[in-house]
């Protein structure tokens, strides 16, 4: 780690520890400093960028709540990094949900010019396995230890290459592509007898 990035993760820390004592400017600063970096984390996930913006509020106002638990086991950014992620995809899932309560009507899709493209859709089966599927990798990467489940996320979610998984992580590029091969691993042992 470089001295700027020392004294950066410093000025973090004493920040938080400001914020944890009732300093609420402390996390102004916070806020400004991550703010860029944020939106463009969560526009990732979130194509809108006027939502995009509101999922990055969203996280920043779920750090500030969560920040009396913050131990420092991490960098700073690294558990902010954590919950723009989780904050995008939770803003993701309600958002499919929304938009799958619309339902289609059988009798109006069959009589309709695109009936032929309509049958061709998933199966109830095919939907079955797919969602099984998602389901299996879901639980196989939440089950991973923790330094293997944040390199495959960055890696595969965030498309980050070895050497920034490196630096954000905080370790030998090395010991990333050992996290990640021993990560699919595991998810590939959980998903074999799914695709047998």
């Amino acid at each position: 780690m470089n001295s700027y990035s020392k004294k950066s993760e410093q000025l973090d820390e004493d920040l938080v520890l400001k914020v944890q004592q009732g300093d609420k400017k402390s996390y102004d600063l916070l806020v400004l400093k991550y703010q860029h970096r944020i939106i463009q984390l969560v526009n990732r996930y979130v194509k809108d960028p006027s939502e995009a913006q509101d999922v990055a509020q969203e996280a920043f106002i779920k750090a500030y709540r969560a920040l009396g638990s913050f131990r420092g086991d991490s960098a700073f950014y690294t558990w902010l990094y954590r919950i723009a992620i989780n904050t995008a995809k939770n803003y993701l899932v309600a958002r499919t949900r929304r938009s799958s309560d619309y339902e289609v009507d059988i009798q109006d899709a069959e009589a309709s010019e695109n009936a032929p493209q309509l049958q061709g859709m998933e199966t109830p089966e095919r939907l079955l396995i797919s969602q099984e599927i998602v389901d299996t990798i879901k639980s196989a990467i939440e089950k991973l230890p923790e330094d293997m489940r944040i390199a495959i996320m960055l890696r595969e979610f965030e498309g980050m290459s070895y050497e920034e998984i490196a630096e954000t992580m905080e370790c030998p590029v090395g010991t990333v592509r050992s996290r990640l091969f021993r990560a699919r691993e595991a998810i590939d042992s959980k998903l074999t007898p799914l695709l047998d």
